[in-house]
């Protein structure tokens, strides 16, 4: 059963998102004005280019809004717009920026964290929700995943502690960000639900799973407070895992390494999650809560904390909600029937 009046009002927002997909190429705005339709990209973004993890994820939310609705044109929109990236990828790599007049990239930067992110979630999740009936999203994803392994995926020489990187025109920066923590519960869901194809595969894929879950996990025990900072580092031994300076050192409530520890734990059941969920809640409460709610800090590195006085959206949506899921029943939004968008939010598979 679904609420006439909600799915009225997804529709209603969908429609007044339509314009900024009037572009050569279909691929859409990041802004968008609700009374006049007029769109345009961020200023920051690198030549007015749109953003790979913005663009890539709108596809669950569209394609679901069109299995409710019985109407096509949101699913068609997404399509395109896959359509398009499908073309312009090289050896399967997608970069972060592309150009909406002509589809081109605008740099060659990669990374599976900031800005580029949920791309390569949705790739996989929109097979999950379709049923396992999407295959183009399905080998999008697996081609995506090997080449963003091969060209980012790494090692520490002396702890093996395993980390994303991010390309730049071709080199290898070795840091990580906290929103790249997230891809340890991509490969999780990858491996419940078939979309690798063979067993070795399968066991790559949850060897991946937990090395990264275990580094995030290093990035939040090596600091003063036991919360992970923003970005952190693989370029000596001795910062390993840590930020190299101060405006990386902030923590402001982000759900990602804890979203990976959630799908490691249902994917397990290795109590090792439920204990490093705990500390994170000890450190939470600890440092993060105060009267009103809970607030981000500027320096994890620091006990003696200063806050950001901010409350973000997905602290409740996301971080909050994982670890509720922590230590929930497995059958308590079962992944065998509901797939997590970006936000958390759970979206029924298609049975039919």
């Amino acid at each position: 059963m679904f609420s006439c009046l909600y799915l009225d009002k997804a529709e209603l927002v969908a429609n007044h998102l339509l314009p900024a997909f009037d572009t050569p190429t279909g691929i859409p705005h990041a802004l968008i004005t609700l009374s006049n339709g007029a769109s345009k990209n961020w200023n920051w973004a690198a030549g007015g280019c749109s953003i790979l993890s913005e663009l890539g994820t709108m596809h669950l939310e569209f394609q679901y809004l069109s299995q409710l609705t019985g109407k096509d044109i949101y699913l068609q929109k997404v399509e395109k717009i896959r359509k398009v990236l499908k073309e312009a990828s090289e050896n399967h790599m997608y970069y972060n920026y592309i150009n909406p007049q002509t589809g081109k990239w605008c740099q060659k930067q990669a990374s599976v964290g900031a800005l580029g992110d949920s791309f390569y979630e949705y790739l996989l999740k929109s097979w999950v929700l379709s049923g396992k009936k999407d295959e183009q999203a399905r080998s999008m994803y697996e081609d995506a995943m090997k080449a963003a392994e091969e060209s980012m995926l790494r090692k520490t020489p002396t702890t093996n502690l395993m980390y994303f990187g991010e390309q730049r025109s071709g080199r290898l920066d070795p840091q990580m960000g906290h929103l790249a923590c997230f891809i340890g519960g991509v490969y999780v869901l990858s491996a419940l639900s078939g979309a690798v194809s063979s067993n070795s595969s399968i066991k790559n894929q949850m060897e991946i799973a937990q090395s990264i879950g275990k580094t995030c996990r290093e990035s939040y025990i090596r600091t003063a407070t036991g919360l992970g900072p923003e970005t952190f580092h693989f370029e000596r031994v001795d910062v390993e895992a840590k930020s190299l300076r101060d405006n990386e050192k902030y923590y402001i409530l982000r759900p990602e390494v804890i979203e990976t520890w959630f799908y490691l734990w249902r994917s397990t059941h290795d109590q090792i999650y439920r204990d490093w969920a705990w500390d994170a809640i000890i450190s939470l409460e600890k440092y993060c809560r105060l009267d009103g709610g809970y607030s981000g800090i500027r320096d994890v590195y620091s006990a003696s904390v200063t806050h950001d006085d901010v409350q973000q959206s997905f602290f409740i949506a996301e971080t909050l909600k994982y670890l509720l899921l922590i230590y929930s029943d497995d059958s308590f939004i079962s992944l065998d029937t509901y797939v997590f968008n970006t936000e958390a939010h759970p979206f029924r598979i298609r049975t039919l």
